[in-house]
């Protein structure tokens, strides 16, 4: 038989039939997004491993080994009154998570029910909860978290809290489109028929299909909230002594870095790292999850 005469065999890949064995199909094709959640994942086993990887506290000074270099006692040298700067950067990621998920826990509360209330009511609560939306997002996020943090003062509650006011746009932007978009299709309409309240209607069928949506917001906030922090701490008005944070490691390097760089260097690494790798992270989650990119091609997008 000739070349032509022969049928062309079509290989047919073989995808899981649950969703979310799916979406991890999907989000595993991309060997970089394997690579962030690998590196982002090693991140905060050891931030949250630190009171046992540390070789000190956090807190313990030794002022005889002020700014010394690193060496086989101390990985990365010590800090202007001799604490251990590997110490601090592991406890330092345990606060930058301890702020940033708090904060998204606290913007989950604010934003998720007054965005379902927004676009099952309409009307003037859907209005108020609009204009409050853009209001919000007319002013400067980092700005507003630190007039409220000087109004408040500083310390790692007044800045949970100071950041949760200005993180709850994402989520209430997001359940108030998501209830609009759900709340007329066909099994909500007729959960309305057989007679369910709004609360069976929520828990039922508003929420479950929003699950995937609030992942991937909470995934791209965390990074955002991580790096305001820094940004706080760094100016002074995040988190206060004797507690580390990333951000204040970067400000309390400023005057050593000419002679002792590892000194700034090493937490705005973390940082960068910790950033960088979440923020892929969210990417991946968002295009495994979204239903229209299911049947496309995966690799280095």
């Amino acid at each position: 038989m000739s070349l032509q005469g022969v049928a062309a065999v079509r290989v047919i890949r073989t995808v899981p039939r649950s969703p979310w064995a799916t979406a991890w199909w999907q989000y595993a094709r991309n060997p970089l997004r394997l690579l962030a959640a690998s590196v982002a994942l090693l991140i905060v086993g050891a931030s949250i491993l630190a009171p046992l990887l540390a070789p000190t506290r956090y807190d313990v000074a030794n002022i005889e080994e002020s700014l010394q270099s690193p060496s086989s006692r101390h990985w990365l040298g010590t800090d202007a009154i001799g604490r251990d700067v590997l110490s601090r950067l592991l406890y330092g990621g345990r606060t930058s998570l301890e702020v940033s998920l708090a904060v998204v826990a606290l913007a989950l509360v604010i934003g998720v029910p007054l965005g379902m209330a927004a676009g099952f009511g309409g009307g003037w609560l859907d209005y108020a909860v609009v204009r409050l939306v853009e209001v919000s997002t007319a002013l400067p996020a980092l700005l507003l978290a630190m007039l409220l943090i000087s109004v408040l003062g500083s310390g790692i509650g007044n800045t949970i809290l100071a950041l949760a006011v200005v993180a709850w746009i994402e989520p209430c932007r997001l359940m108030r489109a998501q209830t609009l978009a759900l709340r007329n299709r066909e099994f909500v309409e007729a959960a309305w028929a057989l007679g369910a309240s709004t609360g069976q209607i929520i828990r039922r069928h508003i929420l479950p299909n929003t699950v995937g949506p609030l992942i991937v917001v909470v995934t791209l906030t965390i990074p955002r909230m991580i790096f305001a922090e820094a940004s706080l701490s760094f100016l002074g008005l995040g988190i206060n002594d004797p507690l580390p944070s990333w951000g204040k490691m970067v400000s309390e390097s400023v005057s050593y870095m000419q002679v002792y760089p590892v000194l700034g260097i090493a937490p705005t690494i973390m940082i960068a790292l910790m950033v960088l790798t979440l923020t892929l992270v969210g990417d991946g989650l968002r295009d495994a999850l979204d239903p229209s990119r299911g049947q496309r091609g995966g690799g280095w997008r």
